[in-house]
C-alpha cells in the first residue's frame, strides 16, 4: 500500500511539473501569461459565416483580362445590405481594383480561385489610408476592411497583386532617382485591414503584392493563421513587398505561415517621426506571437521599425528560416523616440546572414526642426535555442542616442563566418551555454 501511495503520489507530481512546464511555455517575455485566446488555432468554417453570396451568381464572370470593380463591389454591398454573410470568389480568375468589405461581411477565396489585382492605378482611387507610419491620402489596397469587427478572409485560393507593372515602374523611377523614397512611385498593397477586431485570415495565399503584402493598423485580436505569403527576388525583385505589417496592434497571432517576399516578412510598425510618441494616430503593439512558421527569402524574419515607437512582449517561436538576411532586425531610427522591449526569439533552426542585427536605419529620416535626437532603446531581449548557420553572429554597430540594455543569448549553437562579438555595446550581455563555431563564449 505504501508503494502504491509512492508511486501515486510521484505521478501527481509529474503531472504537476509538466503542467507548470508548459504554463511557463505561454508566457510572454514580461511574465505577463498569455491568454488562452492565443493557444486556439481553430478554423472558422464557411458554414460559419452567414450566407453565401457567389459572385458569379451575380453576373461575375471568370475573365483574367477583365476589370470587375464595379461588379465585385455590388456583391459586397448586397451581402452587406442584406445583413451580412460571406462573399464567395469560386473556382476561375476575377480581376479587380479595390474593393471594400463592410460590417458583417467576409470574403471566401475558393481552392482553385484566384482573385486577381488590376496593374493600373487608376483602379485603386486615392482615400484616407496610412503608410510607413503616417496616416495620409493614399491608394487602398486590393482587398480592404475599415472597421469591419469579425472579419474574416479564409479559402485555399489566392490572392494575386499581379505586382510586375509596379516593380519595375519602381525600379525604373529608383534608376532615375536612387533617393527616392518608397511612395513615389504609385503601388496598392494586397490587404489592407484598419481599426477592426476579430480578425481571422486563413489559409490563403497572398501573391505578387504590388506594394506591402498584408497590413493590420489600430487592429485587436488578429489571428493569421497557415498563410503562404510570396513576392519574388527575382528575376525582378518585389520592391517593399512585406509579408505582414502589424501597425499599433494588440494580441495578434502569427501562426503556421510561410513567408519569402523581397523585404522583412513580419515587420512590427507604429509611426515615425521626432514626436510620434505624442500623435494618437501612432502607437504601440503589444503581444505579438508568431510560432511554427517558416521563412525563405526575406530581409528580416521578424523586423522591429523602422516606423515603430514601442513594441513590448514579442514573441518568435518553433520556427525555420532558411535564406533570410536577417533573423531579428532592430531598426534604430534616428529621428523617432523608440522602445523595443521584451523580445524573446526562441527554437529557431536554419541559416541567415545575421542572426541579430541592430543598426541606426538611416535610410529616410527627418528631425523637422527638432534640435535634441529621440534615444532609440532596446531592452530584454532574449535569444534562446538557437541552432543556425549565419555569414555573422552578432551584427550590431550603435551610435550615442541608440541605448541597448538585457540582452540575453542561451542554448545558442552558431556556426558562422565572422564570430566576433562587442559586450560593449549592451548594457547587461549575458551567454548561458552559447557556442559558436564549436567554441563556448562567455
Amino acid at each position: 500500500m505504501k508503494n502504491v501511495c509512492l508511486i501515486a503520489l510521484f505521478l501527481l507530481s509529474t503531472c504537476v511539473l509538466v503542467v507548470a512546464q508548459e504554463a511557463q511555455k505561454n508566457v510572454f517575455p514580461d511574465g505577463t501569461p498569455m491568454s488562452a485566446w492565443f493557444l486556439d488555432a481553430r478554423k472558422v468554417q464557411l458554414s460559419e459565416l452567414g450566407k453565401p453570396y457567389v459572385i458569379t451568381d451575380f453576373g461575375v464572370k471568370s475573365d483574367s483580362t477583365l476589370v470587375q470593380t464595379a461588379a465585385l463591389q455590388k456583391v459586397i454591398d448586397e451581402a452587406s445590405r442584406q445583413g451580412g454573410g460571406v462573399v464567395v470568389i469560386p473556382k476561375g480568375t476575377f480581376m479587380s481594383g479595390a474593393l471594400f468589405f463592410k460590417p458583417n461581411t467576409n470574403l471566401y477565396v475558393s481552392e482553385g480561385a484566384k482573385l486577381k489585382g488590376s496593374d493600373d492605378i487608376a483602379d485603386y482611387p486615392s482615400r484616407p489610408s496610412r503608410m510607413e507610419g503616417q496616416n495620409l491620402d493614399y491608394f487602398p489596397a486590393l482587398v480592404n476592411a475599415y472597421g469591419v469587427d469579425g472579419f474574416t478572409i479564409s479559402g485555399k485560393g489566392t490572392i494575386d497583386g499581379n505586382g510586375l507593372k509596379y516593380w519595375e515602374a519602381f525600379w525604373q523611377r529608383r534608376k532615375e532617382n536612387p533617393q527616392c523614397t518608397n511612395l513615389e512611385v504609385s503601388r496598392p498593397r494586397l490587404v489592407f485591414v484598419w481599426n477592426c477586431s476579430n480578425v481571422q485570415v486563413q489559409d490563403v495565399k497572398l501573391h505578387n503584392a504590388g506594394f506591402w503584402t498584408s497590413h493590420y493598423y489600430q487592429c485587436t485580436n488578429v489571428k493569421i493563421l497557415d498563410l503562404h505569403i510570396f513576392s519574388p527576388h527575382a528575376p525582378v525583385k518585389a520592391p517593399s513587398t512585406d509579408a505582414i505589417d502589424i501597425d499599433a496592434c494588440t494580441n495578434v497571432l502569427v501562426k503556421g505561415c510561410y513567408m519569402s517576399v523581397n523585404d522583412d516578412a513580419i515587420a512590427l510598425k507604429g509611426g515615425k517621426g521626432p514626436w510620434a510618441d505624442t500623435d494618437p494616430a501612432n502607437g504601440a503593439n503589444t503581444n505579438i506571437l508568431i510560432e511554427n512558421c517558416e521563412f525563405g527569402f526575406c530581409h528580416a524574419a521578424l523586423t522591429c521599425g523602422s516606423e515603430a515607437i514601442h513594441n513590448r512582449n514579442i514573441v518568435m517561436r518553433n520556427c525555420y528560416v532558411n535564406e533570410a538576411m536577417r533573423v531579428l532586425w532592430l531598426k534604430m531610427r534616428p529621428d523617432t523616440p523608440q522602445k523595443y522591449e521584451y523580445i524573446s526569439v526562441e527554437n529557431i533552426k536554419g541559416q541567415a546572414h545575421s542572426l541579430i542585427y541592430v543598426k541606426p536605419w538611416t535610410q529616410f529620416f527627418d528631425l523637422k526642426g527638432r534640435t535634441e535626437v529621440p534615444l532609440s532603446y532596446s531592452e530584454h531581449i532574449s535569444l534562446k535555442n538557437i541552432t543556425m548557420k549565419c555569414a555573422v553572429f552578432f551584427d550590431i554597430a550603435i551610435t550615442q542616442y541608440d541605448k541597448l540594455a538585457q540582452f540575453t543569448f542561451e542554448n545558442v549553437r552558431v556556426e558562422a563566418q565572422n564570430a566576433a562579438y562587442d559586450p560593449s555595446l549592451i548594457n547587461g550581455l549575458t551567454f548561458k551555454n552559447v557556442e559558436v563555431n564549436g567554441k563556448q563564449i562567455d
